[in-house]
């Protein structure tokens, strides 16, 4: 969240605040909210004081499967070693629905 007087960082355009650190720890989703389709601001923030997080913790070359809808925070890597991340979406067509389609990289 920005406070006053604050500058926000800019990712192609959209401006969005840094959490503070103590906010930033392993992944954390909220169990079923990938259910609920997708959410607002509003709807986000009630749901994170409803439901209690789980951590998930991926070990060294490990990989995550999620579903896209599910909420989630990504958290700092707790080591210097560099961390990558891929998000991989698979879907059985590439139309999305009528007039819109995926990008294909």
């Amino acid at each position: 969240m920005l406070r006053s007087g604050d500058r926000g960082q800019s990712k192609d355009g959209v401006i969005y605040a840094h959490a503070p650190e103590s906010a930033l720890r392993p992944l954390r989703v909220l169990p079923g909210t990938q259910k609920l389709g997708v959410l607002t601001d509003d709807a986000l923030h009630a749901l994170s004081t409803r439901i209690t997080p789980a951590e998930c913790f991926v070990p060294r070359g490990g990989v995550l499967a999620m579903r896209p809808l599910i909420v989630h925070a990504s958290s700092k890597s707790q080591s210097k070693a560099p961390r990558r991340v891929r998000h991989i979406e698979y879907s059985a067509s590439s139309e999305v629905e009528a007039g819109l389609e995926l990008a294909i990289a």
